[in-house]
């Protein structure tokens, strides 16, 4: 008998502590987090959520303010600082939203026109739809599709370029295809295009002068939303499991 309590006291203490090892790196609960994007402008994280919620927090995490956009499935947000406002991808209806930073209210709601050389190239369902968004520093605009009609066999998720966004509809300029699947988050950083995929679990590197993907790392096991790059060389996710995460880089073996 003794010995049993002794063993089930230790089994108490293990889970204990892969509990703490577990969260020491959840700086913030927020419900359903699907996307996520730092503004070195302003030093704070902004944070989507599936039920058209938008956060603004802290590095550290703390939350500073909340809003509900609206009927919206948000599942990426980029942070477009050379304007100062934000963009935020609806999955479902297919719709890029620009959101003012200073009210948090969505002023432009554009659609996609999913063909590109006149080929039908995006899904449009719940499955199928919108995941990451990002801005490269020229100023274009980055959204990963859950997959693509042109490849139906391996059912891939497919990047599309988009250059301009003053119409009410905006064409795709150009995609690229990662051969990876549900790129779940977009980051550019240091000249590179970062995507995860929740799937499998991994952080994937693409170089743009190479056209390919030249570095990849596997991640702790969670629900990769979004990423993004904030200040001391760390490295945020949003946990569609309801959290935000924070990384270093060395963590991560980042190059």
């Amino acid at each position: 008998m003794v010995l049993k309590n002794l063993l089930i006291i230790l089994i108490l203490l293990l889970n204990a502590c892969a509990e703490k090892k577990h969260h020491k790196h959840v700086i913030a609960d927020i419900p359903e987090a699907s996307g996520i994007c730092y503004d070195p402008t302003s030093n704070a994280l902004f944070v989507v959520g599936d039920e058209g919620d938008i956060y603004e927090l802290s590095p550290d995490g703390t939350i500073k303010r909340k809003k509900h956009l609206g009927d919206y499935d948000l599942e990426g947000i980029a942070c477009d600082t050379k304007r100062n406002r934000l963009l935020a991808v609806a999955e479902g209806k297919e719709a890029l939203l620009i959101i003012d930073k200073r009210s948090l209210t969505v002023v432009r709601n554009i659609r996609v026109n999913r063909t590109w050389q006149g080929k039908r190239l995006l899904k449009k369902d719940k499955k199928h739809g919108f995941e990451g968004i990002t801005i490269d520093p020229e100023g274009s605009v980055y959204i990963s599709n859950q997959s693509m009609h042109i490849y139906p066999h391996t059912d891939p998720s497919v990047i599309v370029k988009i250059r301009d966004l003053s119409h009410k509809k905006v064409m795709i300029d150009g995609i690229i295809d990662p051969g990876k699947k549900d790129i779940s988050g977009l980051a550019w950083h240091d000249g590179y295009l970062y995507m995860v995929s929740d799937t499998n679990n991994k952080l994937y590197r693409y170089n743009p002068a190479k056209k390919e993907i030249d570095w990849q790392q596997k991640l702790p096991r969670f629900t990769q939303e979004g990423i993004t790059f904030g200040p001391d060389k760390k490295i945020f996710f949003s946990d569609d499991n309801g959290h935000i995460r924070m990384y270093s880089s060395r963590r991560l073996h980042l190059r």
